[in-house]
């Protein structure tokens, strides 16, 4: 799974914070929820139209946010 393909940055949605492609959901309050103790389970019951792919992107997310762009640059399989 390409975390690219779920997460998006637009200066128009939440100051262009990263947000789960759809929704205003941003990827800081779907980690946040995780590290409050919520399983992924919960996150996908609580916020509906949300997978279990969507959170496991936004902890992809987070987890590169140090070298990070935003937006980030296709990836190169976007180029095939």
């Amino acid at each position: 799974m390409d975390w690219r393909t779920h997460i998006v940055a637009d200066p128009e949605i939440l100051a262009g914070k990263p947000v789960v492609k759809g929704t205003r959901l941003s990827v800081e309050h779907v980690v946040a929820l995780l590290a409050a103790g919520w399983s992924i389970d919960e996150v996908t019951t609580e916020h509906t139209g949300l997978t279990r792919e969507h959170v496991l992107a936004c902890l992809e997310a987070a987890r590169r946010a140090r070298d990070l762009e935003w937006p980030p640059s296709p990836s190169p399989e976007a180029d095939a």
